[in-house]
């Protein structure tokens, strides 16, 4: 049974989901999308738990449900997971502490950034692609 385990990036603005999405992909990591909390909420519980998503990537302004609402939805859950908060925020660190993240990537940001914070949260044998 394969242990890789993809990243989720939730965005609702479509060039940063797509471009982060892309950017991933290239690198060689397994990427799940979602435009909402809700739909990453969908994503965290569906299926077997080895295609849990490993990471996620929060945004935290989103229509439907927002990333305070989504890591609220998360703890009532019970589920554990590494999150790394992506805003443009003043108060970016103030958010990520609110909702128990581990990390905060400040937009824009540059794709070397992404690739190091995703690097410190995602084993490359748990996330990559197989080749």
């Amino acid at each position: 049974m394969s242990r890789r385990r993809p990243i989720l990036v939730v965005d609702d603005d479509p060039t940063i989901l797509a471009t982060v999405a892309d950017a991933l992909d290239l690198e060689g990591y397994l990427v799940r999308t979602a435009t909402n909390g809700k739909e990453a909420l969908e994503a965290l519980t569906d299926g077997d738990y080895h295609q849990r998503p490993r990471l996620v990537l929060l945004d935290m302004r989103m229509p439907v449900l927002d990333g305070w609402g989504f890591m609220r939805a998360v703890r009532e859950r019970g589920l554990s997971l590494s999150v790394v908060v992506m805003t443009a925020a003043a108060d970016a660190r103030r958010w990520a502490r609110e909702v128990e993240a581990h990390d905060v990537l400040h937009k824009p940001f540059e794709l070397d950034e992404l690739i190091a914070a995703v690097q410190r949260f995602c084993a490359a044998q748990t996330c990559r692609s197989e080749t």
